[in-house]
């Protein structure tokens, strides 16, 4: 098949603690920790590298300031690693390290990796709904989540330069398989890895002027842990980026907030899932953000009475 998801992702960073506790508050689980660098890990085994000073494996970043340096892509078989290898070898350079990982780098400067999928199981019990006709849920409470804790990355959108943006898209369909499912004329493109089911695995947002990370997403279980896990973040001291919605492309319920490594992460959940029956689509203009976002009347100033 192919890739299958986000293995790794790496941030070039500058103040390691504050990232550290970021991630900590964010529900990723701590592995690995120096005076230089620390590694997070999701749930279902997908680790996020923190480093101060990253390897000469990785390209110069794209944007002044911490952010994003490389995304590594877990492929399933290694018959199918060595086929990939060998595709983007003939277009640019690629160097494998230590661990098996092949290194090289996308058209906007972005590091890509290469190398086998290794995913730890996850099992998960949806939190059970109730509505009329179908009870999931009997002389039950339900109580706080408290601590949301993100089974994978299941999704990261860079920004890419306008200039050139066939070109950035072609490498990721062409040479890494990932198939184009929604093509937002005027914005960006949403695209599949080939052994994933999410809607898109991979954006690539379209920029007049600069490039540099917009986010990562990670999937939680359902919506209360987006709700839940967003409250946690702004009670920590965290800045929230975006209000509590549900994207229109996608589908999924989302909330964001800015994080110090670079860019911003998402809590996402309910996205919706496609296989080969899902014809591309394309828009001529760019469809509404969200199809909800959280609205109150708390927002508005109070008016004198009339």
């Amino acid at each position: 098949m192919g890739i299958q998801r986000i293995e790794s992702v790496t941030y070039g960073i500058g103040d390691l603690d504050e990232c550290v506790r970021f991630f900590d508050d964010f529900g990723l689980f701590l592995v690995e920790r120096t005076d230089e660098y620390a590694v997070f890990e999701t749930l279902t085994g997908q680790t996020l590298h923190l480093d101060t000073g990253p390897g000469p494996l990785l390209p110069p970043p794209v944007e002044a300031g911490p952010t994003l340096r490389e995304v590594v892509w877990g492929v399933d078989t290694a018959k199918e690693l060595k086929r990939l290898v060998a595709a983007v070898g003939r277009d640019r350079t690629v160097r494998e390290d230590a661990a098996g990982v092949f290194h090289t780098v996308d058209e906007t400067g972005f590091g890509v990796g290469l190398t086998l999928a290794r995913p730890k199981p996850a099992p998960l019990t949806p939190r059970p709904a109730n509505a009329l006709g179908s009870v999931g849920r009997w002389n039950t409470a339900l109580e706080p989540i408290t601590r949301v804790h993100p089974l994978r990355m299941c999704h990261v959108a860079l920004n890419i330069l306008k200039e050139g943006r066939e070109e950035a898209v072609a490498f990721y369909e062409e040479l890494l398989g990932f198939r184009p499912t929604d093509v937002v004329k005027p914005m960006g493109v949403f695209m599949q890895a080939p052994g994933d089911q999410d809607q898109h695995t991979i954006l690539l947002c379209h920029r007049p002027d600069k490039a540099g990370v917009n986010h990562i997403a990670y999937e939680v279980p359902g919506f209360d842990d987006v709700v839940e896990g967003g409250n946690y973040m702004i009670d920590h001291g965290w800045r929230e980026a975006r209000r509590l919605g549900r994207h229109t492309v996608g589908s999924n319920v989302f909330r964001f907030v800015h994080a110090p490594c670079g860019g911003r992460v998402e809590y996402a959940a309910d996205m919706d899932r496609v296989d080969d029956r899902y014809e591309t689509r394309v828009h001529e203009t760019t469809p509404p953000h969200h199809i909800w976002a959280l609205r109150t009347n708390r927002d508005q100033q109070d008016a004198p009475a009339s």
